[in-house]
């Protein structure tokens, strides 16, 4: 089967993949290896998939430089799932018993927060609410506990398009960071959190797999009423497998991590990403048109959301784009207006046919 082309796919996750990555996964779907089979239909706990496995670790660890001190788990439930298991695993560190601070800068901090209130206190430190979410609330004014066993932050608000520049500064405490929507995008020193985590479905391959890297000294915490599958000691002591694992997930996410090392690695795909994210804001900055509301310091290279100022064209828009093969430019439910995801895998060819398409649109509007 063949097609003419592909669309410019701008979901913010099942997101759009390499397609040389989709192509390999395509080519070796019915004869993986020459086994005759698809890695889908061998055993997870085979030498051969087992293989796929350990490169697959090996290769995050080698583009994120993860020290030996923290473990790389793959597991399911999306980072959903580890709303849960977090506080689940880390609450009873609190000195006077089961709490944990929250930063709240969007929707997905938000349910992490309001999860977290069923295993445990969880003090709203800091919330950029009362602003729409549109900006990260001032370090200073942040209200930080002085017994809470973690502080959670994610990295990048893929509903609101707000992203933190650097990783927080904390303290001594330790820092949870959710990165699902801006792992791999840019450099990280993952030093600075003590667990990082995320689901694979934006910048890695399709969903199924969730990655948490924690240090190791950080598992064996985890409360008594911790399901075995959410317990990161238990799961490490079983290379992630207490439970069959998400097989071809891992096999694509392994994929993704040598494609991302053909392109030179994080180091390379941030400068990449960058470009993209100057080319599209500029336009937006200079438009009549459109307008994007976040604080420019706190815009997301990842989720870039924008708005047109006169909201009666927006069906048109969306019409019109994905005739034009630009595709998912509809903002979350939450947010409202548009959304344009260019993670990874998003060309600059995509950012700058979307760009030619708004013009073209303005100019008719």
């Amino acid at each position: 089967m063949t097609f003419d082309r592909r669309i410019f796919n701008f979901a913010a996750g099942p997101a759009t993949l390499p397609a040389e990555v989709l192509k390999q996964a395509a080519d070796e779907m019915l004869n993986w290896q020459g086994l005759g089979t698809s890695v889908m239909e061998i055993s997870h706990r085979s030498k051969e998939f087992m293989v796929v496995y350990e490169e697959a670790l090996q290769d995050l660890r080698t583009l994120m430089n993860i020290p030996d001190a923290y473990e790389i788990l793959l597991l399911q439930g999306g980072g959903i799932g580890q709303n849960a298991a977090i506080p689940m695993n880390l609450m009873s560190l609190g000195k006077n018993g089961p709490k944990a601070d929250f930063i709240v800068t969007g929707v997905w901090s938000e349910k992490s927060f309001k999860e977290a209130e069923k295993y445990g206190l969880a003090h709203l430190a800091a919330s950029s609410a009362a602003d729409k979410f549109n900006t990260i609330p001032t370090r200073s004014t942040w209200q930080l506990s002085d017994d809470a066993a973690y502080v959670h932050y994610c990295a990048n608000e893929t509903i609101g398009g707000v992203e933190f520049p650097d990783v927080p500064d904390v303290g001594n405490t330790i820092l949870v960071a959710d990165i699902s929507s801006n792992i791999l995008s840019k450099e990280m020193d993952v030093t600075k959190c003590g667990v990082w985590f995320g689901g694979a479905q934006k910048n890695i391959g399709p969903a199924g797999v969730t990655i948490v890297i924690v240090r190791r000294d950080l598992m064996g915490h985890s409360m008594k009423i911790t399901p075995s599958i959410w317990d990161w000691a238990k799961e490490s002591a079983n290379q992630s497998m207490f439970n069959t694992p998400p097989t071809f997930s891992i096999y694509m996410a392994g994929l993704g991590f040598k494609w991302l090392l053909k392109q030179g690695g994080v180091k390379a795909i941030e400068k990449r990403n960058q470009e993209k994210a100057d080319l599209l804001y500029r336009y937006l900055d200079q438009s009549s048109l459109y307008e994007n509301r976040v604080a420019k310091e706190y815009r997301s290279r990842m989720n870039v959301t924008f708005f047109l100022k006169d909201e009666n064209l927006n069906a048109e828009f969306l019409a019109q784009s994905n005739t034009a093969g630009l595709a998912a430019l509809r903002g979350h439910k939450a947010a409202g207006g548009m959304r344009a995801s260019i993670y990874n895998a998003m060309p600059l060819e995509g950012v700058k046919a979307l760009i030619e398409f708004m013009r073209d649109f303005e100019r008719r509007a």
